[in-house]
C-alpha cells in the first residue's frame, strides 16, 4: 500500500521501460529504486540461444530474435539485426501510454549537490506537462515551478502543446559521431545545465536513444529506428532517423519535443573506428537527408500519425531512393513496421491525441 514514506510511483500501469541488449543486465542494480515498480521490455539482440541474466525482483518480459520471427512472421524483416535499433520492436508489443527506453550502459548520474537523480520521474514530469513548439519562451519552461512565461509572451499560446518526446542527455561520454570521438578522444561532459527546452516548430534535432521518454499513443507509430546493423549498409543512426521522422510528423500535428534534463551518466565509450565503420555513409547521406527532412511537406489529409508516416515512406522512396537502393529498401520497411504496427495494435477508432 502507498504512504507517505514509499508513494506510489508515477505512471506505475501506464508506462513500460524498454531496454536493447545482448549482455547480463546487472546495471539495473542501480536504478533498482527507480525501476523496479514499472514493467521492463528487454529486447535480447544478436544470439537468441545465449541466456541474459536479469537481476531479481524486476517485472519483465524478454524477445530475443526467434520471438520477434514468431510474433512478426515475414514483417520481421522490419526489425534490425546486430544494432541497438531492435528496440524499437519493444515500442510495438508494449501495450501502455508512455515508453521510457535506456541503454545498458547507462547509470544513474548526480546533480551538482550530490544528489542521484530520478531520470524516469523527470521525464514523466517533462512528458505530463505542455511543451511550446510556435513560440519560444527565453525563461525555457514556463511549466516548471519558479518559472513562467516572459512579458511578451502570446496569451492564446499559454495553453501550449501536448508533449511526444522527452528527450534527456548524458554526463561523461557524450554522444559524439565517430570523427568527433577521433579528435577528442578523451573529452567528457561534466556540465550540468538544470533545463529543459522545447525544440522549436521547424527545427529538426539529432535524436539520441539512449535516455528517451515519448508518449506512446500519442507518436509510437513514429518511433521506427529503421533498418540498421546486420546487412546494411549503416549503423548508428537508427535513433537521428527516428527523430528526424518523428520531428516532421510532431510538426505537422502540433505537438512538442524536449530536451534537457533529465542526465543519465553514460559510462562506456564506443570503440571510434568500429563507430566510423558503421557511420561511414551515414556522415556523407546525412548532408542530403536534413535538407529532404527540413523541406519535407505534410498533406493536410495526413490527419493520424501512419498517414503521416506512410506519407513520409513514399516521399523517401521517391527523393532519396536516386542518393542509394538503401532509401528504396528502407521506405519499404517503414511501410512493412506501420503495417506491424497494425496488427499488433488494433486501432480503437480514435484520432491520435484522443485517448
Amino acid at each position: 500500500m502507498a504512504d507517505s514514506v514509499h508513494p506510489t510511483p508515477l505512471l506505475k500501469d501506464e508506462l513500460d521501460i524498454v531496454i536493447p541488449t545482448i549482455r547480463n543486465l546487472d546495471f539495473l542494480e542501480m536504478w533498482r529504486p527507480f525501476f523496479q515498480p514499472y514493467h521492463l521490455i528487454i529486447v535480447q539482440d544478436g544470439d537468441p540461444s545465449k541466456t541474459i541474466k536479469v537481476p531479481e525482483g524486476f517485472d519483465y518480459e524478454l524477445y530475443n530474435r526467434n520471438d520477434i520471427n514468431r510474433i512478426l512472421g515475414p514483417k520481421a524483416s522490419c526489425i534490425s539485426f546486430k544494432d541497438s535499433a531492435c528496440r524499437c520492436f519493444g515500442y510495438m508489443v508494449s501495450k501502455k501510454k508512455y515508453i521510457f527506453t535506456i541503454d545498458d550502459d547507462c547509470f544513474v548520474a548526480k546533480d551538482p549537490s550530490g544528489k542521484e537523480i530520478n531520470a524516469l520521474a523527470q521525464h514523466i514530469k517533462n512528458l505530463l506537462s505542455p511543451s511550446t513548439p510556435f513560440f519560444f519562451n527565453t525563461l525555457y519552461d514556463p511549466y516548471r515551478e519558479g518559472a513562467d512565461f516572459v512579458r511578451g509572451y502570446p496569451f492564446s499560446l499559454r495553453e501550449g502543446a501536448p508533449t511526444a518526446v522527452s528527450h534527456g542527455l548524458w554526463l561523461n561520454i557524450p554522444d559524439y559521431d565517430a570523427p568527433t570521438q577521433l579528435v577528442k578522444p578523451s573529452e567528457r561532459n561534466t556540465r550540468y545545465v538544470d533545463a529543459v527546452l522545447t525544440i522549436p516548430k521547424k527545427t529538426l534535432f539529432p535524436m539520441c536513444g539512449m535516455n528517451l521518454g515519448f508518449n506512446r499513443e500519442l507518436i509510437g507509430p513514429a518511433m521506427y529506428f529503421g533498418l540498421m546493423g546486420d546487412g546494411q549498409p549503416i549503423g548508428r543512426y537508427d535513433d537521428m532517423w527516428a527523430g528526424w521522422c518523428v520531428k516532421v510528423i510532431c510538426d505537422h500535428l502540433g505537438w512538442g519535443v524536449k530536451t534537457g534534463l533529465p542526465y543519465i551518466w553514460h559510462s562506456k565509450a564506443s570503440n571510434p573506428f568500429v563507430n566510423l565503420k558503421k557511420e561511414y555513409k551515414g556522415i556523407f547521406w546525412q548532408e542530403e537527408l536534413i535538407p529532404f527532412f527540413q523541406a519535407a511537406v505534410l498533406p493536410k489529409e495526413c490527419e493520424t500519425v501512419q498517414q503521416c508516416y506512410i506519407e513520409l515512406s513514399k516521399q523517401v522512396k521517391e527523393k532519396l531512393g536516386g542518393l542509394d537502393p538503401y532509401f528504396t529498401k528502407l521506405s519499404e520497411a517503414m511501410v512493412t513496421w506501420i503495417e506491424a504496427w497494425d496488427e499488433l495494435n488494433p486501432s480503437k477508432g480514435l484520432p491520435n491525441g484522443s485517448a
